[in-house]
């Protein structure tokens, strides 16, 4: 194994209460064709989903365009954020990233939109961590896509992935690497090469 390319949501961190309050206060409240507030149940089971997903599944009553509209206001407010207050890192992440960055190419590829993975980086100062990073709202691809575009800009000859739903399952298979299942964060995943119960299991895995 040469690298570990990283999942964010439910892997590194949890930005579900700062992002529950960006939302709910800066863009439901404000929409009256909103009739109720997002709670946190609901952007756990969004989790691994692309924003087109997303939003139908969060505003099934919305008119397309009308939906478009609302969950780019979201991820805008969103980034805003998470760039000001951060989300919380699991326990002893940012220890880890430095014995592993020792010893392994590190990578980010989540399902997330432009400007989140930086939001992240700007609060919690992680960036030197990680080499390269990519996400669906750059790219326009799904997750094992830009999995895949990691490993053949960095030329990775060996890569895992470490995430925590079903969808990045799906997503290591489609890029034919192993898979960490990360069980403390937010999905149900039964098929797994390896798996962790809290994230410095990491350091006993590899």
């Amino acid at each position: 194994m040469d690298s570990i390319i990283f999942d964010l949501d439910g892997t590194l961190w949890d930005s579900i209460d700062t992002v529950l309050i960006a939302w709910n206060e800066e863009v439901i409240k404000q929409n009256k064709q909103i009739k109720k507030e997002i709670t946190k149940e609901d952007l756990i089971g969004i989790m691994g989903l692309q924003s087109k997903e997303i939003g139908q599944k969060l505003f099934p009553d919305l008119e397309e365009d009308v939906r478009e509209k609302v969950l780019n206001h979201c991820n805008e407010v969103e980034c805003q954020y998470l760039s000001e207050q951060g989300g919380s890192l699991y326990e002893n992440v940012e220890d880890v990233l430095i014995a592993l960055s020792q010893k392994y190419k590190l990578f980010i590829v989540s399902n997330c939109q432009n400007g989140y993975i930086e939001a992240f980086y700007n609060y919690h100062k992680l960036e030197k961590y990680f080499l390269d990073y990519e996400n669906p709202g750059r790219t326009g691809l799904s997750k094992g896509e830009n999995i895949k575009l990691i490993i053949e800009r960095n030329n990775l000859s060996k890569p895992v992935y470490v995430g925590d739903t079903e969808g990045d399952l799906k997503a290591s298979k489609y890029a034919k690497i192993p898979f960490v299942y990360a069980k403390y964060g937010f999905g149900q995943v039964n098929e797994y090469d390896y798996v962790i119960e809290k994230f410095d299991d990491l350091l006993n895995v590899f």
